[in-house]
């Protein structure tokens, strides 16, 4: 192990301060797995968190438009009423059967229109509905055990996103194991000016081990929370999360028949939130780098109640993702477009990385159980559940259902999404 490598496995650098906040919240494995959530007009009542984080208000200014989302996973299913036309022609990573539209679990999908999905046809509604997604396909233990797949199709799904017009890389999948091949990877990605998002895990009960991509410097770690703003109890912690966005509750698809919706709890949902956070502010500010954006959601983000400025949460990082806070209320300033607010280090990229227009067509296929208080702030409740009640996650989260514990690296790396 080099001594460049060697900061991948701490990052107390970017913690001046430890808190510990909220952990309150239901456990859950999966995405799927619960009470099956009726289609039709009756999904968008399930999708608590747009309400809470005032989307309607944040539409008016912009939704996403001009931004692609790279969406590293199972595969985005481009056929669904909510996704047509918003998928562009991506890359299956895995060698497995089928291509980047064909989602061998349903997972990918959810991720895509947690993040971009338009609604139609009872399907879910987007945080940012006005986004493009470019899907890049791989592969699971599950796929690995079935067929005969690319061991490395991780580390070729990112280095294709950060050679692409994507300027943000969303990842809710995680390993346990790191590979100096991922390592590379994720530095390029960032040499090319993306934002990378990835879910810091869903086994806090289960030894919390750091998860990658995640745990990388380069990586925004993304943490889950409920309905009532607290940490859930299923979300690793650690030095490695960096912010937090709504995870419990989510409405996915159930199984690759995309016939039904279910409810989910992860930080896989967290992640695709935080995303479409990212994809909402940047696209109120196509001239910004991906430095400046992450600025900005770090110092828009609903803080734990009593934390000082410049202190660190191992349960919400910066706090939990409120993209409304900036849109429409100005919080958050950009700051230095070449200095990472996760390393602090210079960056190269000193442009927007990805161009306004995208390059391919559309694919035709405090105390831990205290909860964030943000009054101020969010404008609307002073309790601010950054997952679901529509008075606590006022702050705007970003839940992603965190994908969790690796798939197989040859022999020795496993991956999947918890």
């Amino acid at each position: 192990m080099t001594a460049g490598t060697s900061r991948m496995w701490s990052r107390t650098s970017r913690r001046a301060l430890a808190f510990t906040v909220a952990l309150a919240g239901a456990c859950a494995t999966g995405l799927v797995g619960t009470a099956p959530v009726a289609v039709a007009a009756d999904i968008r009542s399930q999708q608590w968190y747009l309400d809470a984080m005032h989307a309607e208000e944040i539409w008016k200014k912009t939704t996403g438009e001009g931004i692609t989302v790279a969406v590293i996973d199972t595969g985005v299913n481009s056929s669904t009423p909510s996704l047509k036309g918003k998928v562009l022609n991506g890359l299956d990573a895995s060698d497995a059967k089928g291509d980047a539209t064909d989602d061998y679990s349903g997972h990918g999908t959810t991720m895509a229109e947690l993040i971009a999905g338009t609604g139609k046809g009872g399907g879910l509604k987007g945080l940012a509905p006005g986004a493009k997604i470019l899907p890049l396909r791989i592969s699971d233990t599950k796929l690995q055990n079935k067929e005969s797949v690319n061991a490395h199709d991780a580390e070729e799904a990112i280095r294709f996103a950060a050679d692409s017009d994507a300027r943000i890389i969303s990842m809710s999948f995680a390993s346990e194991f790191m590979t100096q091949q991922e390592i590379d990877a994720v530095k390029y990605a960032e040499s090319k000016g993306k934002l990378f998002f990835a879910g810091v895990g869903n086994k806090a009960k289960k030894g919390n081990k750091p998860q990658y991509p995640a745990n990388y410097p380069e990586v925004v770690g993304v943490a889950a929370t409920d309905r009532d703003g607290r940490v859930a109890d299923y979300s690793q912690h650690g030095d490695f999360v960096d912010i937090a966005a709504p995870g419990s509750d989510i409405p996915g698809w159930c199984d690759t028949t995309f016939t039904r919706y279910c409810g989910g709890n992860g930080t896989s949902s967290a992640t695709a939130l935080a995303s479409a956070s990212a994809a909402l502010i940047w696209s109120a500010h196509p001239d910004w780098t991906a430095n400046q954006v992450l600025r900005v959601m770090f110092e828009s983000a609903a803080r734990p109640e009593g934390s000082k400025e410049g202190t660190l949460s191992n349960y919400l990082g910066h706090g939990i993702v409120r993209p409304n806070a900036h849109i429409n209320r100005g919080l958050g300033k950009p700051g230095d477009p070449n200095l990472s607010p996760l390393t602090n280090k210079r960056t190269s990229a000193a442009t927007p990385a990805g161009s306004a227009a995208p390059s391919s067509p559309p694919s035709s296929q405090a105390s831990k159980d205290e909860p964030v208080h943000d009054a101020a702030a969010a404008g609307a409740s002073k309790k601010t559940a950054d997952g679901g009640s529509q008075t606590g996650l006022i702050l705007g989260g970003a839940a992603v259902v965190a994908v969790l514990a690796g798939v197989v690296f040859v022999v020795v790396r496993r991956r999947h999404t918890a």
